[in-house]
């Protein structure tokens, strides 16, 4: 063993590899996180670690109500939250929950490659809906659901991985009007929510379970750390419900149970909303760079929107650019960005790629950049 700390997909030394979707380690808050430990141990009772009650610690909930409410501008109910570990435990749990292998659940195309995965692990059948830069398309939804009766409709309305884009309300609207009608239900994917530079994204997802045909799916993966596996649906009382009646939930009590603990004093603090607020800073100063970048180097070649949050941006390439070959030549160029046929339902989207601005500084994000114009 060699000591030394990484993570899947870590690059080799000197790569700057513009496809990994996860923070810098310089954004990883262990000061943070330390001075919120330190606070939940100096009062700590020996019962807070036990196995917890099923929706999550009552002090926790409160408290993520509160930031939420802040975050999004609109009461929240913490009563409506439930913990879980994280967005990618969350969609596996909601699977498991509210369909049946043979179902299928209606996805954008492009979107999230995970996503893909969770939902044929559980034996469903995927099929993409076409998006723009409002979200997705209605009319075409409206097609495919006199062709198919879905069990879930899965979107990521807020800054979409990996296009960049935020659904508009209008469409949010619309989809809920869909989903009482037709009797599906909308898994809103909202991770990137309250990770904005600019101006404030529509409202929630989460600000519209009134119809209990919403489940909003959470996580501080994005907004303080991927390693305390921690996220929360928020949901009405119907689906919550369900939630609670799930024997992997009654056989273990509360999700990451501790992990809560940690956040809701980091929470209390303060010191949840000022990391988020640096993020805010640091991440605008990286899109930026980026699409700087981008214009000087391939202004003539792609067409992409520069993101108003989250983590990416999308190029479009000429029909006749394939990008998945274009990997090898990166890495000799000691580069990479993640092709566009991962994020399609059915392989397409070959002329297309995303880049993460999230894990490199700006110097980092010019010279990656630099070296991915060499590919052409």
């Amino acid at each position: 063993m060699s000591g030394v700390v990484t993570f899947d997909g870590a690059p080799p030394p000197g790569t700057i590899n513009l496809g990994i979707g996860q923070p810098s380690a310089d954004l990883l808050p262990v000061d943070l996180l330390r001075r919120a430990s330190e606070s939940f141990f100096s009062e700590a009772q020996p019962l807070e670690l036990n196995y917890g009650v099923l929706p999550g610690d009552e002090r926790f909930l409160d408290s993520l109500g509160g930031y939420l409410s802040e975050g999004y501008d609109a009461a929240v109910d913490p009563e409506s939250l439930f913990v879980t570990a994280g967005s990618s435990q969350a969609l596996d749990f909601v699977s498991t929950v509210y369909t049946e292998s043979g179902d299928t659940v209606f996805v954008e195309e492009p979107s999230y490659f995970l996503a893909f995965q969770i939902f044929r692990d559980h034996g469903l059948k995927v099929v993409g809906v076409p998006i723009d830069d409002e979200g997705m398309r209605v009319e075409a939804l409206e097609v495919l659901l006199k062709q198919h009766d879905p069990a879930l409709l899965y979107v990521i309305p807020s800054y979409h991985n990996p296009r960049g884009h935020c659904m508009s309300t209008e469409r949010r609207v619309r989809l809920i009007e869909l989903s009482q009608q037709h009797g599906f239900l909308i898994v809103a994917d909202e991770v990137y929510q309250l990770l904005n530079y600019y101006d404030a994204p529509p409202p929630a997802f989460g600000t519209m379970i009134e119809s209990d045909t919403v489940l909003s799916l959470g996580s501080f993966s994005k907004i303080l750390a991927p390693g305390m596996r921690l996220g929360w649906i928020q949901t009405g009382p119907g689906l919550r419900e369900r939630l609670l009646e799930n024997g992997f939930v009654n056989g273990g009590g509360s999700i990451n149970h501790y992990g809560s603990h940690i956040v809701r004093h980091a929470i209390d603090l303060g010191l949840q909303r000022a990391h988020v607020a640096d993020l805010k800073r640091t991440y605008r100063g990286r899109v930026e760079a980026m699409h700087d970048a981008l214009q000087s180097q391939f202004g003539e070649l792609a067409t992409w929107r520069r993101p108003d949050g989250g983590y990416f941006l999308w190029l479009r390439f000429e029909e006749d650019v394939d990008t998945a070959p274009l990997r090898d030549r990166a890495r000799e160029l000691e580069t990479g960005f993640q092709p566009g046929f991962v994020f399609s339902s059915d392989g397409k989207l070959g002329n297309f790629l995303r880049l993460c601005f999230a894990h490199y500084d700006e110097d980092d994000i010019r010279e990656g950049i630099a070296r991915m114009r060499a590919m052409f």
